[in-house]
């Protein structure tokens, strides 16, 4: 069995959520799969560091920390896009440069956490595409490309990234575009493989946020990502899936203890839903929320 190679991006202040997915992986993998990780380093502390060494006893595996130089970066940096995005989720734009001896991976956002052993997912058959992922929800992309796929899980074919060049097209796209980038690398990825992601099924990354799922709706969500600001670590965030969040914060040394967990996640819904009324107070009105609880709370597929 060839073994699965995994990719991750953080600076320390990610490295709690981080280390979430790494557990969820680890928890979820075959007993006789083979997992290297890779984690992008972007300032990590040895601290952390130790923290996220300590989850192998989970299930064995390698864990690679891979320091980052922040000047092959300066163009991303000037990007103008969302506030709670980093640099660090710019680091998979030069996976293949920086892992020059990997020829496959499968990379993670930081907000995601895994259910499922990865070994069919690492596996796919890519054909001629250079990577693979799910369809986005932002029906704005969607309306200028039908195949607009979500960043946050990727399978990447880093060696015909290499062999043609991409990282070089991924660069090119940025300086040319650096005024209207909305999405960060997300977008630079989605125009640059125009054509050449295979699209997988919806269970691979289900997007989810607030009270609802958001792109399918499942009760058997393979990889979950918490996308948007409310994220289920945010107190006063009512996210659908936040207790497989919690479910695998117990498994690393950043857990809370028992009935600090429970008394910080009953505080935060009922703050998340107060919030919630004030952020949206005309969302009774709209057909699409009802649609959504439905799907999510009734039909429960």
């Amino acid at each position: 069995m060839s073994t699965i190679n995994v990719g991750i991006a953080c600076d320390d202040n990610y490295s709690q959520y981080a280390g979430v997915v790494i557990a969820s992986i680890l928890d979820n993998a075959d007993k006789d799969s083979s997992l290297c990780i890779y984690v992008l380093d972007g300032g990590i502390s040895q601290e952390n560091k130790d923290k996220i060494n300590s989850l192998k006893s989970i299930k064995d595996c390698e864990i690679n920390f891979v320091q980052i130089n922040e000047d092959m970066f300066e163009e991303y940096k000037k990007i103008k896009t969302h506030a709670y995005i980093s640099v660090a989720t710019f680091y998979r734009l030069k996976l293949a440069t920086l892992l020059p001896e990997v020829d496959r991976i499968i990379y993670f956002d930081c907000d995601m956490v895994v259910n499922k052993d990865l070994t069919e997912l690492f596996n796919i058959d890519f054909g001629e595409n250079i990577a693979a992922g799910v369809k986005d929800l932002n029906f704005r992309m969607l309306r200028k490309n039908p195949s607009y796929t979500n960043a946050g899980m990727l399978v990447m074919d880093l060696k015909k990234i290499r062999e043609q060049n991409i990282e070089d097209e991924f660069l090119e796209y940025t300086k040319s575009h650096i005024d209207t980038i909305k999405m960060g690398d997300q977008e630079i990825i989605n125009e640059v493989l125009k054509g050449k992601i295979k699209l997988l099924p919806d269970k691979w990354n289900v997007q989810t946020s607030n009270f609802t799922n958001r792109s399918i709706y499942t009760n058997d969500p393979w990889i979950i990502h918490y996308v948007g600001k409310q994220k289920p670590w945010k107190f006063g965030n009512w996210n659908y899936h936040t207790e497989y969040y919690y479910k695998y914060l117990r498994l690393t040394p950043w857990k809370f203890e028992e009935n600090e967990e429970k008394e910080f996640l009953k505080k935060s819904r009922q703050s998340a839903l107060v919030g919630y009324v004030k952020y949206r107070p005309l969302f009774i009105l709209r057909p699409r929320f009802y649609k959504a609880l439905w799907e999510t709370y009734i039909l429960r597929n």
